[in-house]
């Protein structure tokens, strides 16, 4: 049986990217047994990277037969699964809510949402309306960071430096719009259970530096001088070993939508809500410390 999927914000580059690996049969990563059916092209008026490729990106899933409509909701009754991928985390609240009621299982793109304040209530309508729902960033599922988490016998992990481009944009919160990838990198190793957060920021560069709870110190190296290339740093009690995230032969994009369909088809999500939330408020934390410069506990502040 194909997965009729409904795809929700056509104003990223990840709607050709997933496209492409759903229909087109000689694709090297190519998905079988899905379609996108069904699309709202959505867009932010006042986001400038937004609004600019909704018309391009609707056209192009247009040519593959997808049904173009007017309304979230309409998207939503007619498929089996969602993909919410609108590039503008503001909007994941408003756009979740028209859909929950609808739907059974739904991927929301990065970042789950800009504050804790939406996500939590994202999170109770999944709950109230009994919606799966995954969110990711697709470095978390990097072929060359599983690889690296699959090894075995050289100790716990103590420890992890990620290190990744870090641009600005000023209609998503600080760190939101970029941070959110190396922020899934370390949760993706350290998981939940972050206590405190620093971050150290100049005009080229952020550095947080962030204490879990049993004592372990995870950071983020983002930069704005032209370094765009991820990397990660796994510490063990015996060996630490770097991951070059972009080397790897299988692009980051198509083990995320392995993932995805792997929850569209049983149901089950690869990422609890419950560190989707705290990946947000970990952002939080970061931005409030970014702006005084002291450290910031992640459960000291009010929800924004």
């Amino acid at each position: 049986m194909t997965v009729k999927i409904g795809m929700i914000g056509l104003d990223t580059s990840h709607v050709s990217i997933f496209s492409k690996m759903l229909f087109d049969t000689d694709h090297p990563y190519y998905v079988p047994g899905a379609r996108i059916t069904a699309a709202f092209p959505g867009g932010s008026p006042d986001f400038e990277l937004s609004m600019s490729r909704v018309e391009g990106y609707t056209k192009e899933l247009a040519a593959w037969g997808t049904e173009i409509l007017d309304r979230p909701e309409d998207v939503a009754k007619q498929v089996d699964a969602v993909m919410l991928v609108a590039v503008d985390g503001r909007t994941h609240l408003s756009l979740f809510r028209a859909i929950a009621p609808y739907c059974r299982r739904v991927f929301i793109d990065k970042p789950f949402a800009v504050t804790s304040k939406d996500a939590k209530e994202m999170i109770e309508l999944a709950e109230r309306f009994q919606v799966t729902v995954m969110s990711s960033s697709s470095l978390r599922y990097a072929q060359g960071l599983q690889d690296e988490l699959a090894r075995c016998g050289e100790g716990d992990i103590i420890g992890v430096d990620c290190a990744g481009p870090l641009p600005l944009q000023p209609t998503q919160p600080g760190l939101f719009w970029y941070g959110i990838h190396e922020a899934e990198m370390l949760y993706r190793v350290l998981g939940t259970g972050c206590e405190s957060v620093h971050t150290a920021a100049t005009e080229f560069h952020d550095v947080l530096t962030a204490v879990w709870k049993d004592g372990r110190i995870g950071t983020i190296r983002g930069n704005r001088a032209g370094n765009d290339r991820f990397g990660i740093t796994i510490h063990r009690t015996e060996v630490s070993s770097f991951v070059d995230i972009m080397e790897h032969s299988k692009p980051y994009y198509a083990s995320l939508l392995d993932q995805i369909m792997q929850m569209f088809t049983t149901g089950v999500s690869g990422v609890p809500l419950s560190e989707t939330l705290e990946i947000i408020r970990f952002l939080e934390a970061a931005n409030v410390s970014r702006e005084t410069g002291e450290t910031v506990r992640l459960d000291g502040y009010n929800m924004a």
